[in-house]
Protein backbone atom coordinates (compact mmCIF):
# COMPACT_ATOMS: atom_id res chain seq x y z
CA UNK A 1 0.00 0.00 0.00
CA UNK A 2 1.34 3.40 -0.78
CA UNK A 3 0.16 6.20 1.46
CA UNK A 4 0.77 10.12 0.75
CA UNK A 5 1.19 11.58 4.21
CA UNK A 6 0.50 15.62 4.00
CA UNK A 7 0.98 18.51 6.04
CA UNK A 8 -1.01 21.41 5.26
CA UNK A 9 0.12 25.17 4.52
CA UNK A 10 -0.29 28.22 2.49
CA UNK A 11 3.54 29.02 2.47
CA UNK A 12 5.07 25.68 2.79
CA UNK A 13 2.79 22.05 2.35
CA UNK A 14 4.45 19.25 3.19
CA UNK A 15 4.35 15.77 1.53
CA UNK A 16 5.52 12.19 2.29
CA UNK A 17 5.23 9.00 0.63
CA UNK A 18 5.69 6.00 1.82
CA UNK A 19 4.88 2.18 0.92
CA UNK A 20 3.66 -0.22 3.43
CA UNK A 21 4.16 -3.62 2.79
CA UNK A 22 3.16 -6.16 5.71
CA UNK A 23 5.05 -4.63 8.73
CA UNK A 24 7.81 -2.84 6.71
CA UNK A 25 7.92 1.10 5.76
CA UNK A 26 9.87 2.09 3.16
CA UNK A 27 10.49 5.82 2.20
CA UNK A 28 9.22 6.86 -1.46
CA UNK A 29 9.27 10.41 -1.54
CA UNK A 30 9.20 13.43 0.33
CA UNK A 31 9.39 17.43 -0.43
CA UNK A 32 7.40 20.64 -0.03
CA UNK A 33 4.73 22.82 -1.99
CA UNK A 34 6.09 26.51 -1.41
CA UNK A 35 3.64 29.49 -2.67
CA UNK A 36 5.11 33.02 -2.80
CA UNK A 37 3.87 35.13 0.09
CA UNK A 38 3.24 37.73 -2.33
CA UNK A 39 0.47 35.95 -4.32
CA UNK A 40 -2.74 35.99 -3.68
CA UNK A 41 -4.14 33.72 -1.27
CA UNK A 42 -5.96 32.54 -4.47
CA UNK A 43 -3.49 31.65 -6.85
CA UNK A 44 -1.43 30.38 -4.14
CA UNK A 45 -4.46 27.92 -3.13
CA UNK A 46 -4.28 27.43 -7.19
CA UNK A 47 -1.26 26.66 -6.74
CA UNK A 48 -1.47 23.93 -4.16
CA UNK A 49 -3.92 21.92 -5.65
CA UNK A 50 -1.93 21.95 -9.16
CA UNK A 51 0.71 20.66 -7.42
CA UNK A 52 -0.82 17.98 -5.28
CA UNK A 53 -2.83 17.25 -8.27
CA UNK A 54 0.22 16.66 -10.34
CA UNK A 55 2.42 14.23 -7.46
CA UNK A 56 -1.23 12.06 -7.43
CA UNK A 57 -0.92 11.37 -10.79
CA UNK A 58 3.24 10.38 -10.70
CA UNK A 59 3.15 9.01 -7.04
CA UNK A 60 -0.32 6.93 -7.26
CA UNK A 61 -0.74 6.71 -3.81
CA UNK A 62 -3.44 4.32 -2.63
CA UNK A 63 -4.63 6.71 0.72
CA UNK A 64 -4.04 9.86 1.91
CA UNK A 65 -3.13 11.01 5.24
CA UNK A 66 -3.65 14.59 6.09
CA UNK A 67 -2.89 16.06 9.37
CA UNK A 68 -5.67 18.09 11.14
CA UNK A 69 -5.73 21.72 12.10
CA UNK A 70 -7.09 22.10 15.89
CA UNK A 71 -5.79 24.76 17.71
CA UNK A 72 -4.34 27.99 16.05
CA UNK A 73 -3.16 31.03 18.08
CA UNK A 74 -3.63 33.29 15.12
CA UNK A 75 -6.91 32.80 14.24
CA UNK A 76 -5.73 34.70 10.24
CA UNK A 77 -3.25 31.69 10.18
CA UNK A 78 -5.70 29.20 10.96
CA UNK A 79 -8.22 29.99 8.30
CA UNK A 80 -5.37 30.15 5.72
CA UNK A 81 -3.87 27.06 6.36
CA UNK A 82 -7.93 25.65 6.79
CA UNK A 83 -8.45 27.03 3.02
CA UNK A 84 -5.12 24.86 1.97
CA UNK A 85 -6.03 22.07 3.67
CA UNK A 86 -9.50 22.34 1.92
CA UNK A 87 -7.65 22.27 -1.76
CA UNK A 88 -5.59 19.37 -0.39
CA UNK A 89 -8.65 17.22 0.22
CA UNK A 90 -10.40 18.13 -2.80
CA UNK A 91 -7.19 17.52 -4.92
CA UNK A 92 -7.51 13.74 -2.87
CA UNK A 93 -11.43 13.44 -3.46
CA UNK A 94 -11.03 14.13 -7.02
CA UNK A 95 -8.55 11.29 -7.75
CA UNK A 96 -11.36 9.05 -5.80
CA UNK A 97 -8.96 8.45 -2.44
CA UNK A 98 -9.56 7.69 0.42
CA UNK A 99 -8.78 10.33 3.00
CA UNK A 100 -7.71 9.82 6.65
CA UNK A 101 -7.28 12.90 9.62
CA UNK A 102 -4.65 12.85 11.94
CA UNK A 103 -4.80 15.16 14.82
CA UNK A 104 -1.04 16.25 16.13
CA UNK A 105 -1.50 14.23 19.11
CA UNK A 106 -2.52 10.80 17.48
CA UNK A 107 0.38 11.68 15.21
CA UNK A 108 2.98 12.43 18.25
CA UNK A 109 1.47 9.37 19.85
CA UNK A 110 2.16 7.10 16.68
CA UNK A 111 5.57 7.91 15.91
CA UNK A 112 7.25 8.41 19.34
CA UNK A 113 4.97 7.13 21.56
CA UNK A 114 4.39 10.16 23.88
CA UNK A 115 1.42 12.54 23.23
CA UNK A 116 4.23 15.93 24.36
CA UNK A 117 7.26 15.23 22.00
CA UNK A 118 8.43 18.09 20.69
CA UNK A 119 9.39 18.21 16.86
CA UNK A 120 12.95 17.02 17.00
CA UNK A 121 11.95 14.20 18.38
CA UNK A 122 9.24 13.32 16.00
CA UNK A 123 12.08 14.24 13.51
CA UNK A 124 14.05 12.06 14.66
CA UNK A 125 12.04 9.20 14.90
CA UNK A 126 11.08 9.60 11.11
CA UNK A 127 14.53 9.10 10.27
CA UNK A 128 14.99 5.96 12.39
CA UNK A 129 11.92 4.30 11.70
CA UNK A 130 11.76 4.74 7.82
CA UNK A 131 16.32 4.40 8.07
CA UNK A 132 17.34 7.43 6.88
CA UNK A 133 20.70 9.08 6.60
CA UNK A 134 19.30 12.19 7.56
CA UNK A 135 16.21 14.17 8.87
CA UNK A 136 14.38 15.05 5.77
CA UNK A 137 13.94 19.32 5.46
CA UNK A 138 12.35 21.48 6.03
CA UNK A 139 10.39 20.29 9.17
CA UNK A 140 6.86 20.38 7.12
CA UNK A 141 8.49 17.88 4.94
CA UNK A 142 9.72 15.37 8.38
CA UNK A 143 6.19 16.21 9.47
CA UNK A 144 4.32 14.73 6.41
CA UNK A 145 6.32 11.49 6.58
CA UNK A 146 5.29 11.46 10.38
CA UNK A 147 1.86 11.42 8.98
CA UNK A 148 1.99 9.04 6.79
CA UNK A 149 3.74 6.65 9.25
CA UNK A 150 0.55 7.45 11.46
CA UNK A 151 -1.79 6.14 8.84
CA UNK A 152 0.59 3.07 8.60
CA UNK A 153 0.20 2.16 11.85
CA UNK A 154 -3.62 2.91 12.34
CA UNK A 155 -4.21 0.58 9.47
CA UNK A 156 -1.97 -1.99 10.99
CA UNK A 157 -4.33 -2.24 14.07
Amino acid sequence: MRILGIDPGTATTGFGVIDKQDDKVKMVDVGIISTPANLAMTKRLAMIFEEITTLIKQLKPDEVAIELLYFAKNVTTAFSVGQARGVLVLAAARANLPIYDYTPLQIKMAVTGYGRANKSQIQLMVKNILTLKTIPKPDDAADALAVALTHAYARKS
